[in-house]
This record gives structure tokens, C-alpha cells and sequence, in this order.
């Protein structure tokens, strides 16, 4: 069995801009084999042939917003910087 070479562990941070007309035809796109592995749905628009952009940068990202209790926290952080 052929192994692929090692690669680099990266961490995914998404953010998504779609055209009307493409996301009225996702859906109805079969899910790729990787994206059910991956859980990342961008890789359904690769795997069929649609284009997608990315950066990589050596900065860390910084902490994610994925709960309620994380925008309330957010929220708090703008509230004191507004000018």
C-alpha cells in the first residue's frame, strides 16, 4: 500500500462567501467522501470541481466564537472598545 508523505497539521479557520447561485445548487450536491470524514463542507464544492480560496499564515488564530457564553464575551470585549 502506497502511504502518503507526511503533512502538515493545520487548523481550520472558515470563513465563507457564496454566490446565490451556487448555494442553491449545493444542497443537491452528494456529499464527497473525505468532506463525511472531515466534516468540513468545502470540501464537497472541491470534490466537485468548484473553487474555493485559502491563506496560510504563520499567526495563530485567535479564540473561537462557538458557544453563547464565547458572543456574550465578544459582545463585552466591543462594548468597552467602542469609540
Amino acid at each position: 500500500m502506497n502511504a502518503l508523505p507526511p503533512q502538515p497539521l493545520l487548523r481550520h479557520i472558515g470563513i465563507y462567501g457564496y454566490r446565490a447561485a451556487f448555494l442553491r445548487g449545493f444542497p443537491r450536491m452528494p456529499q464527497a467522501p473525505l468532506e463525511t470524514a472531515e466534516a468540513l463542507e468545502q470540501l464537497r464544492a472541491l470534490w466537485h470541481g468548484h473553487r474555493i480560496a485559502v491563506h496560510v499564515t504563520d499567526a495563530a488564530p485567535g479564540v473561537g466564537v462557538d458557544t453563547p457564553d464565547d458572543l456574550e464575551r465578544v459582545r463585552t470585549l466591543f462594548s468597552l472598545h467602542q469609540t
